[in-house]
């Protein structure tokens, strides 16, 4: 088998490993284990948080000691075994520390994995430029998969998930021994300072303004990342309990609905090039944000009947709003970086967003949520006239028994009933990141240069 499919079947189960949960893990925290959403916001949290320290530190291991396909396959099968035990967790506190472990393992993979892909295509004289590109598609190819899989499994609100996920992390394990051997560089000297050994230097970026400004609104930006792959999958599930909806597509395939933002992210990377060199790095970031603003507006406004092409054009806008900034804000710092502390300035950006600013959007919304978003329902008349139907429903009644409930004869129920706010939820996290779009327009100077972008092209 040639190189190119071998790096391809790592892509692919690269993400496929993480797309079997990631977008219903929801499911199962709100609908199936009915826990609180603060904690919820935890949960999400942990990826930032081990994005914080272990992409650097297995990155010293991989330059140093282990050869990195080996290191990424013990990480793997590490991550398998944290996946199967997740499964058999009980109560929230619980879920959260094994699910920091599980994110310990999984989180540096990815920068390994693309680390094995540049290595073997070098060892094998291809061209990293045009060739990693499509190799790296299959993992969104993965992700897509696993979502499919997951939700026509009928697994979305259950465990079941999480074994999905784990079986093909053992198997990318397995398989990643198979690899070609990417032996330590060792290029980081024997009596380097610990600054330089752990990539610190790059913190002084800091003092430029500019780059102070762009990390800043990295880590506001990365707040919004992850709130529609926390939230996106629950908010389509929820609208079964409204019962004009009930029956609906929407309502069955949600996460293959939600699945249309993965296919949109692989051909919005292919627009990249144009939109980069027609209106500069600093427009396509700010295009990013506005489209962040669509992708949260249209979910504000959308149902999965009179309104599903709202929620499809959302879906659609997510490739718009994730790869512009995410591949814009890197170029931003490889072209306005010294190429002595480039990867570790590489790694503050994604510090930054998927770290810093994961772990704050995950816990403020999950808190925000709890504390503005959940409306209680004490009686039957309540809850009629927000789920849009009358009091002796048929459907409203199911629901109201399934939550533990017994309803007395002037329809008061034994114990509240909450449900969340969905239209001002995702209006108010639209409000976000306009407010942000347009702090941005304001305050950042970056005057486009065509000749940045060509470049970086070579």
């Amino acid at each position: 088998m040639g190189i190119k499919n071998r790096l391809i079947i790592m892509s692919f189960l690269q993400f496929f490993v993480w797309g079997a949960w990631l977008i219903t893990i929801g499911n199962y925290w709100f609908g199936t284990k009915n826990w609180e959403g603060t904690q919820f916001g935890l949960v999400f949290g942990t990826m930032g948080i081990a994005s914080l320290f272990m992409p650097t530190l297995t990155g010293i291991i991989a330059d140093r000691w282990i050869n990195a396909e080996k290191l990424y396959g013990f990480l793997h099968i590490i991550y398998a075994v944290v996946l199967f035990g997740i499964a058999q967790v009980t109560t929230p506190d619980n879920f959260i520390y094994v699910m920091f472990a599980a994110m310990c393992c999984y989180m540096p993979t990815i920068a390994l994995s693309n680390s094995i892909s540049y290595t073997s295509l070098k060892l094998n004289n291809k061209n990293i430029v045009k060739d990693f590109p499509p190799i790296r598609v299959w993992g969104t190819i993965g992700f897509i998969a696993a979502m499919w899989i997951t939700n026509l499994s009928g697994s979305k609100a259950t465990e079941y998930q999480f074994y999905i996920a784990g079986v093909g992390a053992l198997i990318l394990g397995i398989y990643a021994f198979t690899l070609p051997k990417c032996e330590p560089q060792r290029l980081t000297k024997e009596d380097a300072s610990l600054v330089e050994t752990l990539g610190l230097e790059a913190f002084k970026l800091f003092g430029n303004y500019k780059m102070a400004l762009f990390f800043v609104f990295s880590m506001f930006l990365g707040g919004a990342l992850q709130l529609t792959n926390a939230y996106g999958d629950v908010f389509l599930d929820e609208f079964k309990h409204f019962p004009k909806y009930a029956d609906s597509f929407v309502i069955q395939y949600s996460t293959i609905i939600m699945s249309i933002s993965q296919v949109s992210e692989t051909l919005f990377i292919l627009a990249i090039p144009f939109f980069l060199r027609r209106f500069g790095i600093k427009q396509v970031m700010l295009i990013s944000m506005l489209a962040w603003v669509l992708r949260f507006g249209l979910f504000a406004f959308g149902d999965p009947v009179g309104g599903l092409w709202m929620i499809i054009m959302s879906c659609i806008v997510y490739g718009m709003a994730f790869d512009f900034f995410n591949i814009s804000g890197s170029l931003f710092v490889e072209s306005n970086t010294d190429s002595k502390i480039r990867s570790s300035a590489q790694g503050l950006f994604m510090m930054m967003t998927n770290g810093v600013g994961a772990v704050l959007g995950s816990l403020t919304s999950g808190w925000a949520i709890d504390r503005f978003f959940t409306k209680s329902f004490n009686n039957t008349t309540e809850l009629a006239g927000f789920l849009q139907t009358d009091t002796t429903n048929s459907r409203m009644l199911e629901f109201v028994k399934a939550q533990g409930n017994t309803v007395s004869t002037d329809g008061i129920f034994t114990n509240p009933i909450l449900m969340k706010d969905w239209h001002t939820i995702w209006l108010s996290f639209a409000a976000y990141a306009l407010v942000i779009a347009i702090a941005f327009a304001i305050l950042f100077k970056h005057k486009h240069d065509p000749k940045e972008i060509e470049n970086l092209s070579h």
